[in-house]
């Protein structure tokens, strides 16, 4: 059994509010009592893309276990690479990583585009996580930070993963995919993709709001209490969610 920790959108933007969320969730996983096999974050690391603010997240974001981090819409790829990667210049290529936790591969793929809201795994992405899954050696879990599928939340819709059918392809082509994790929704949600199940995980800063729950554009609670989720790994392949929040 392999058991994954998922936070996503913390949104450090320099003030103690997001600064305390991200304490408390990070002090409440690192509490808890059962092994944990590593960590990922899904994104949306700093508000601005400030170098400030990642030299904030860098120190918040310290766990007791393996940990993974991959950029969202909200972050500087540069800055990003200089304080999660000790990179002294800082590029502006996607970031993609790998993570082997537990007997599990975790391939996490850079979807940002510079400037814009939307994702896209470009085709050097898509040819590294091909790669990545053919060489694991055991389950693989594909993490990154914009949805490939709706989730009938339209603000969140609008600027989800461009040409998901790429992906579709890659992961159709790979049983030993037995999951898709994401962020950028602000919203704990389960769906399906090329006949694996996505899951998005809550937000750290917010909570978003389904049509039916509030007209606001955006749907944004910002009193909700902070979230994480619990990705259990059986010894069958078998992908099982739990999600949670830290009063």
């Amino acid at each position: 059994m392999i058991t994954l920790a998922h936070i996503s959108d913390v949104h450090i933007d320099g003030a103690p509010r997001s600064a305390e969320r991200v304490e408390r969730v990070v002090r409440h996983l690192s509490g808890l009592a059962g092994p944990i096999d590593a960590v990922l974050v899904t994104g949306d690391i700093a508000d601005h893309g400030a170098a400030e603010e990642y030299e904030l997240a860098r120190e918040l974001l310290r766990f007791p276990y393996p940990s993974i981090v991959c950029p969202g819409n909200h972050d500087s790829r540069p800055e990003f690479r200089k304080a999660f990667l000790g990179e002294a210049d800082g590029g502006a290529e996607p970031i993609n990583q790998v993570l082997e936790a537990g007997g599990a591969t975790i391939a996490l793929c850079d979807s940002s585009i510079p400037g814009k809201n939307e994702g896209h795994l470009d085709d050097g992405t898509l040819r590294w996580l091909a790669g990545v899954v053919e060489s694991a050696p055991g389950p693989v879990l594909v993490g990154m930070h914009h949805q490939p599928v709706p989730i009938q939340i339209p603000y969140v819709d609008e600027i989800g993963l461009l040409e998901p059918e790429r992906l579709e392809e890659v992961v159709r082509a790979y049983p030993q995919i037995v999951g898709i994790l994401v962020g950028h929704a602000h919203t704990a949600t389960a769906t399906m993709f090329a006949g694996r199940p996505v899951y998005v995980a809550p937000g750290v800063v917010s909570q978003a709001l389904l049509p039916q729950e509030s007209p606001a554009i955006p749907p944004v609670d910002f009193d909700a209490p902070p979230g994480f989720a619990l990705h259990v790994i059986s010894d069958d392949g078998r992908l099982t969610t739990h999600a949670r929040v830290v009063p």
